[in-house]
């Protein structure tokens, strides 16, 4: 996983409710293990006509849309299936943060422990962003997780909340077993100052 400590990005904007996994990355996409090449699956069923063609009017498929890093969506977003597969197609089609008012909590915790941020703002922040968005598309926002800051394109500053453990693990880098290993000399040297006990039991014949 790459630290997250500050960056800035371009902003698209999808400001739906309620968009679930199985849009963020519909199920047929779920044989693979791995988080490569999803991110062209992902909104597979918004961004492409039946026949694969690209449709225009899909807001990803807009010139202004490519190389967007932050995703401001609408309310309860991620809510459905528990797929961790929707923040790997998020991850890999390029963005690193999708902002909302509210997060579906098992969306919210597979993307913690995967490197994407999600930041949940109040809604005046959430409309200040959408209106900036359409009047200058492709604006860019910064994120400053040290902070927990979103600076939005007009300069206005938002806080947002995050656990501390995910904050921890997200500014170093490390997903949870990552976090174990790097606690590995700690963990050998109370091992070390702490002898195995034996502990015995005796069994007596009936």
């Amino acid at each position: 996983m790459d630290p997250i400590t500050t960056f800035t990005a371009p902003l698209v904007a999808l400001p739906m409710a309620d968009i679930d996994t199985d849009q963020i990355i519909p199920a047929r996409f779920l044989k693979t293990t791995t988080q490569a090449g999803l991110g062209a699956s992902l909104f597979a069923d918004w961004r492409y006509a039946p026949g694969g063609a690209p449709r225009p009017e899909f807001v990803l498929n807009r010139p202004e849309a490519q190389g967007a890093g932050i995703l401001v969506a609408g309310p309860n977003f991620g809510c459905g299936s528990s797929r961790e597969h929707a923040p790997w197609a998020l991850l890999d089609y390029g963005f690193r943060a999708v902002v909302s008012t509210a997060f579906a909590d098992i969306f919210r915790n597979n993307a913690l422990k995967n490197g994407l941020l999600p930041i949940a703002v109040d809604a005046a922040t959430h409309a200040a962003l959408l209106q900036q968005i359409a009047a200058r598309p492709g604006a860019q926002a910064t994120v400053d997780l040290v902070r927990q800051t979103l600076i939005l394109p007009d300069g206005q500053e938002a806080r947002f909340p995050i656990d501390p453990f995910a904050h921890h693990c997200l500014l170093q880098g490390l997903d949870q077993l990552g976090f174990l290993l790097a606690a590995a000399p700690a963990i050998a040297a109370y091992e070390a100052a702490h002898p195995a006990r034996v502990c015995t039991v005796e069994v007596q014949a009936i």
